[in-house]
């Protein structure tokens, strides 16, 4: 049983939710505002496996929720947004987010999204004492960590599960497509801008000059490629 924190402010779509991933097998807290949800996550310090969340709220909105979210944890969250627009999905992403989903959504594809996120921290921080390297950087896939020169690196386990994705295959360009199906685990034609975002996200954290990527480069109309160091 997943245990989910709901951040949503339309209280019927809450209940509604609520009760379909409930008879999925979910427990479900509902937060009606992002300070609900802060205060749940870092003052009663509750314990969640993931955050549903909503990018139109009162007071705060989901980015900037998102954003406190991960400036001090590495719950998954998934955005639920009514717009589709690739600059909101883009920003969502940004933000930290491990995945979107356009609202109205039917509550058995929230749960398959929620799954595909909980296969991929898992596949990420499994049992393996492996260390893979990368020129000045080094993943600790056991300890599920990415450190630059010794010095600890913030990321999400999207962004680890990528970066092992890279290194596991190094000089090999690897399609948006085939990233979205093994680091997402979307069995279906995905959306390429989830990629494109993290690829971006993940170059702020590791390149010295992510405007001029030597490590991740990209290939054009093919995808990405992990350098030589």
């Amino acid at each position: 049983m997943s245990r989910l924190l709901l951040v949503e402010d339309d209280r019927a779509l809450a209940e509604a939710l609520s009760l379909a991933l409930a008879a999925l097998g979910h427990q479900v807290l509902v937060a009606p505002a992002g300070e609900a949800a802060l205060e749940a996550l870092f003052t009663e310090r509750a314990e969640f496996d993931f955050v549903l969340l909503d990018v139109m709220l009162p007071g705060i909105d989901g980015f900037e929720v998102c954003r406190r979210i991960r400036a001090g944890s590495r719950v998954p969250v998934i955005l639920l947004t009514s717009r589709g627009d690739p600059i909101d999905i883009v920003a969502g992403l940004e933000c930290g987010a491990d995945d979107y989903v356009v609202k109205p959504v039917e509550p058995r594809v929230l749960d398959a999204r929620i799954k595909a996120v909980g296969r991929r921290a898992v596949s990420t921080a499994g049992p393996s004492a492996e260390v893979l390297r990368i020129g000045r950087l080094e993943l600790d896939l056991g300890a599920m960590s990415v450190t630059r020169d010794g010095a600890d690196l913030a990321l999400t386990a999207t962004e680890i599960r990528l970066l092992v994705e890279f290194a596991q295959h190094p000089n090999q360009v690897l399609s948006r497509q085939t990233l979205l199906k093994r680091v997402w685990d979307y069995g279906y034609v995905g959306d390429s801008r989830l990629v494109d975002a993290a690829v971006a996200r993940l170059r702020a954290k590791i390149e010295d000059d992510p405007a001029n990527p030597v490590v991740l480069r990209t290939v054009r109309g093919l995808g990405y490629r992990l350098a030589d160091q």
